[in-house]
């Protein structure tokens, strides 16, 4: 780390101003400088769908959830499966049982109103200390230290830190919380998420742009992308299973309800076999004429996937859960709906 020692009030004045002129246009967000309130329950969706995720991908869910469940109570009271399959592609399904089980606490313990501070919400079921600290700060005007992947590189940048992530992270956060203080918390939070999202980007960062450029020691070195620093990840392992694709005569796929715990719980699915890093078990869940329809591949956060599809037709077998193929793309999670279409282009 450098020895510059950079201005915190200047540098905050400098962003503020910035982002009141370039302020990205979202859905869940309030315009600066306008006197609307931010609605706690918008920033706290748009705060879980944004994990793992980015801001195109969760923005038609977003306005999905809000358009048919507009209030937190409206979202407790939705059916599990429903939300469930609103849910199918943004990955990580723990989150969208956490998403309700808050919904939920907050609808019956708390009348429908979210608590106003990062205690209160960390309180709440499937909120960690981040979606806390940012809830608190954009829809509370509460002074929380907001720190995502967006605020590391800019930190990591602005002091030129040296140590790696994950290891520099407690430092990062130390250093974002320099500039935490009463004055407009909420839009501190999101100026420093847009710096980085649109000026200090990852690759090829705009310095030439940036309204803080002259208290960067990053660009000083004159490698700023070379910051933050990572650790080489260990190779994703590599997985393999089976989907059995049945059809009937009526044009529909049989379809399951996963496990609750593990992997994509509770989710719709197809039938398939343990997905392994050795050879998967080739018994079908029932007897039909299978025939081979290829493979997909899906990749996990964990490990990748080779997924062999094989695919029959078999009219009224009892006790399968039908449904039109159609519907059934719509509501099953990406890996399987890759799989359907696999088969169904396999039978056409």
């Amino acid at each position: 780390m450098t020895d510059v020692s950079p201005d915190i009030a200047l540098i905050r004045a400098r962003l503020l101003d910035w982002y009141d002129r370039h302020a990205r246009s979202l859905a869940w967000r309030v315009p600066p400088g306008t006197s609307q309130r931010p609605d706690p329950y918008r920033i706290w969706l748009s705060e879980v769908m944004l994990q793992q995720t980015t801001t195109p991908h969760a923005t038609p869910y977003f306005q999905t959830f809000t358009s048919r469940w507009p209030t937190v109570s409206d979202l407790a009271a939705a059916q599990d499966a429903e939300v469930m399959a609103a849910w199918a592609g943004l990955g990580y399904y723990a989150r969208a049982r956490n998403l309700l089980a808050c919904a939920r606490a907050v609808a019956g313990e708390h009348g429908g109103v979210f608590p106003d501070t990062e205690a209160g919400l960390s309180a709440l079921p499937g909120v960690g200390a981040y979606t806390a600290a940012a809830v608190a700060a954009i829809a509370f005007g509460r002074p929380a230290n907001v720190v995502d992947g967006n605020v590391e590189r800019v930190m990591a940048r602005l002091f030129a830190v040296e140590t790696p992530v994950p290891q520099a992270r407690p430092e990062l956060r130390r250093l974002a919380g320099l500039f935490i203080n009463d004055q407009r918390p909420g839009d501190w939070a999101q100026a420093l998420m847009d710096l980085g999202a649109t000026v200090c980007r990852p690759k090829s960062p705009l310095c030439g742009t940036c309204p803080i450029a002259d208290y960067c020691s990053g660009r000083v070195t004159g490698e700023p992308e070379r910051y933050p620093f990572k650790t080489k990840k260990a190779d994703r392992p590599q997985r393999k299973g089976v989907a059995w694709v049945l059809f009937d005569d009526q044009g529909r796929v049989a379809v399951e309800t996963r496990p609750e715990r593990g992997l994509l719980g509770g989710m719709l699915g197809l039938p398939t076999s343990d997905w392994t890093t050795g050879e998967p078990s080739q018994t079908p869940p029932f007897e039909a004429p299978w025939r081979e329809a290829g493979t997909v591949e899906h990749v996990f956060t964990h490990f990748s996937l080779t997924l062999s599809v094989r695919t029959a037709i078999a009219a009224g077998r009892e006790g399968a859960r039908w449904m039109r193929t159609g519907e059934a793309r719509a509501a099953l999670p990406t890996v399987f709906a890759k799989a359907l279409d696999r088969a169904t282009a396999a039978i056409d």
